[in-house]
């Protein structure tokens, strides 16, 4: 351990400040913000495109809009075919992708350099100018809700779904994944609905990174992006507060051999002023493969092949959520461990070699992480715009690091890391453990996992 130590510790000296690279940020006529950052080095162009509102700004009715939305921008435009843009797509050999998450809808499309304006001309018809065709806004929903039901064949990635409903509630931003009841809702004229509301020049955000010319490459994109229409700029919506419930949900899965659990509790925003703090106990508590929750439960009792912890940072205070699982007749065991980890983690904290190691584990692994590729710089500039960011964001991070001090962490891990008030979910055969996990909660909600949604 002390030799692990030391060498995380001349780690940590090899790498000094990091900054992030100069870039111009300019705000066109209608609202949109274009972020420019030129790298010689590499002969390509990385576009960015994200539009404010993401998730949040569906009707709760309608969970899946968003990203349904995202998904038809490139199936049909006012001068391409879902065909002929894929056509040209491949011939220029560029990639286009697009997603929705809680706060905005992101669209990436990366191109050679040589092809910026034949590059943006496509990109931009897919943003700027889609048609959403019929037939194929039935086949995408069509498909979604395929999807949505087999998802719960793999417990797994069901889960988190499960999670999010049961944490946060339906009444929340964050509450409601899309499941096949709200796709089926979604009609074509929501999508256009959508599109008109949310997809406008005051809620447009595009970084471009890469190898162009900043004065040619500045003209471009405001001649293009300029005519988007200004619009409303996307009010952010508001949310209750998180509370600790203290409640327990397991979703039966008759056929499941081993259980899934996640454990939830509140956490922070993105701005709130803990995040470094927390990004040093997470790691220890459950953020790397040596971290507390991993070797008790993997490496000292063999109870699971991996557990971890995550701490959300999105716009709205998010969860802090231990997630593993356990064969069917451990399940208690496991869950047990967990809370008994999480328990000694607030009550006597860490240790200095244990904030030392954090300190030089994170930063060891930032810059590679967060600023090496033109993807990464792109996200990094576009991240901080939507969240309204100052570069010191970044330029200041390793200092916040290096002020953190060891009763810092340990405040931070008593204030968050509670073990009172947890939202508890299990995917398991509740005929088998659903008798030893009242001892968490005696009157669970039970769930049949082929029932429609995510619960309650």
């Amino acid at each position: 351990m002390k030799l692990l130590i030391a060498a995380l510790a001349t780690l940590q000296l090899g790498v000094a400040q990091v900054k992030l690279p100069q870039y111009s940020r300019d705000t066109l006529p209608n609202g949109a913000v274009i972020l420019m950052l030129p790298r010689t080095g590499v002969p390509l162009v990385h576009f960015r495109i994200l539009i404010k509102g993401g998730t949040e700004a569906e009707p709760p009715q309608m969970a899946g809009l968003a990203s349904v939305t995202s998904a038809l921008l490139r199936k049909g435009t006012a001068k391409r075919t879902a065909d002929q843009f894929s056509q040209e797509l491949d011939f220029l050999g560029g990639t286009f992708d697009a997603g929705a998450d809680n706060s905005s809808t992101t669209i990436t499309a990366e191109f050679l350099g040589k092809d910026f304006d034949r590059g943006l001309d496509l990109l931009s018809d897919a943003v700027l100018n889609p048609a959403f065709p019929e037939q194929e806004a039935v086949k995408e929903l069509a498909r979604r809700v395929d999807a949505a039901r087999s998802v719960k064949d793999n417990a797994q990635a069901a889960i988190g779904s499960y999670l999010r409903t049961a944490f946060y509630g339906k009444q929340h931003p964050y509450g409601n994944p899309p499941d096949e009841t709200t796709l089926a809702r979604i009609q074509r004229k929501d999508i256009v609905d959508f599109y008109g509301r949310i997809y406008r020049g005051r809620n447009l955000i595009v970084a471009v990174t890469g190898d162009f010319d900043p004065a040619q490459a500045k003209a471009k994109l405001a001649e293009v992006f300029g005519k988007s229409p200004a619009g409303t700029a996307y009010a952010w919506a508001a949310a209750p507060a998180l509370t600790r419930k203290g409640r327990l949900t397991l979703v039966d899965k008759p056929d499941a051999t081993q259980t899934y659990f996640q454990i939830a509790q509140p956490g922070i925003d993105r701005k709130n002023a803990d995040r470094v703090k927390l990004d040093l106990v997470n790691t220890i508590f459950g953020g790397r493969f040596t971290s507390m929750l991993n070797d008790e439960l993997r490496v000292n009792t063999g109870l699971t092949y991996g557990a971890s912890s995550s701490v959300e940072r999105s716009r709205l205070p998010g969860a802090i959520t231990i997630s593993t699982y356990a064969k069917t007749e451990t399940t208690v065991q496991a869950i047990d461990l967990a809370l008994a980890i999480l328990k000694r983690l607030s009550d006597t904290g860490i240790t200095a070699e244990q904030l030392a190691s954090a300190k030089a584990y994170v930063k060891g692994l930032f810059p590679t992480s967060r600023l090496e590729t033109m993807d990464q710089l792109g996200g990094v500039m576009g991240e901080l715009e939507l969240n309204g960011l100052t570069r010191d964001e970044i330029d200041g991070y390793f200092e916040r690091i290096d002020a953190v001090t060891l009763a810092d962490a340990n405040a931070v891990a008593k204030k968050y890391y509670r073990s009172d008030g947890l939202t508890m979910v299990l995917v398991g055969p509740a005929g088998k453990i659903g008798g030893d996990v009242k001892k968490y909660d005696a009157n669970p909600v039970v769930v049949p996992i082929k029932a429609p949604g995510w619960g309650q």
